[in-house]
């Protein structure tokens, strides 16, 4: 009946992965609902490019509008090859400043430490701080524990498949049909995996970064950015609807070459 003991080893870790998802779920609920401003305060707030583009995908996001901005202004050339060289040194704001500082006095760099360094920037982090005051960004502390939750779920799904594979593996009799063994195993399995669906379907790829409140702001940017040309003249108004695009969707809302250029990586070196 060892059996018996992996099913209880299986139980418990599924069982404590899927509580802590669960504490941590509901506390960072808690925090959003205690920053969550109210909805005339939160509408009345027009979010800036930058604030959009941490909303929707974090730091990394930021770092990716200004490169693509420079690049389209042609005030920073962004090869397939995966280098970024500078035309322009004068930034226009802080986030521009900080990728032509991350760029380097050699006026030319490789993308990916570049767009690293410039998530990690002060702008960047004074940005968050900024958002996460006025109730739009969740905190560092709620959204990381979530995270981690996720990870002991996933890594709970994948430990009870093996100890059944352990239990059904042993050799002697188990005491009982070995199907009906598997399908005790398959309980925790199914709470791992059931736990695992209804974090996907209640926290949702953007409530990674942005509260409720800032949630229904981008909402709103991506409906306004629709009918960008109706004050506005139509090339300005193209280029702001297009840098929206960037900013809520990434990278992948822009050029191909531009995409490309994002995501060249180096061939692994042959001895």
């Amino acid at each position: 009946m060892f059996w018996v003991l992996l099913l209880v080893l299986a139980w418990g870790v599924a069982g404590a992965a899927c509580a802590r998802l669960c504490l941590a779920a509901v506390r960072a609920a808690a925090v959003g609902r205690d920053t969550d401003p109210d909805r005339r305060h939160g509408d009345a707030h027009d979010l800036t490019l930058y604030e959009a583009a941490f909303l929707s995908g974090g730091p990394g996001r930021v770092a990716e509008l200004p490169l693509v901005s420079m690049a389209r202004q042609r005030r920073l050339l962004l090869a397939h090859t995966g280098w970024a060289t500078v035309v322009d040194p004068h930034g226009q704001d802080e986030m521009e400043r900080s990728v032509i500082g991350a760029i380097g006095p050699r006026g030319q760099s490789r993308i990916a430490p570049v767009r690293a360094a410039t998530a990690t920037a002060d702008a960047v982090r004074s940005l968050a701080d900024r958002l996460v005051r006025a109730g739009l960004a969740v905190p560092d502390g709620p959204r990381t524990t979530v995270s981690t939750g996720v990870r002991h779920v996933r890594g709970a799904a994948l430990l009870v498949p093996a100890l059944a594979a352990v239990a059904l593996s042993m050799p002697g009799a188990t005491g009982m049909p070995r199907r009906h063994v598997a399908l005790w195993f398959a309980l925790p399995l199914a709470l791992t995996l059931g736990c695992l669906a209804i974090a996907r379907v209640e926290v949702p790829p953007g409530a990674r970064w942005a509260s409720p409140a800032g949630q229904r702001l981008l909402g709103t940017l991506a409906r306004r950015a629709d009918g960008t040309g109706t004050d506005q003249e139509g090339g300005a108004a193209d280029e702001r609807a297009y840098l929206t695009s960037v900013a809520v969707l990434g990278i992948r809302a822009a050029e191909p070459h531009l995409r490309a250029a994002f995501g060249h990586r180096e061939p692994f070196p042959r001895d």
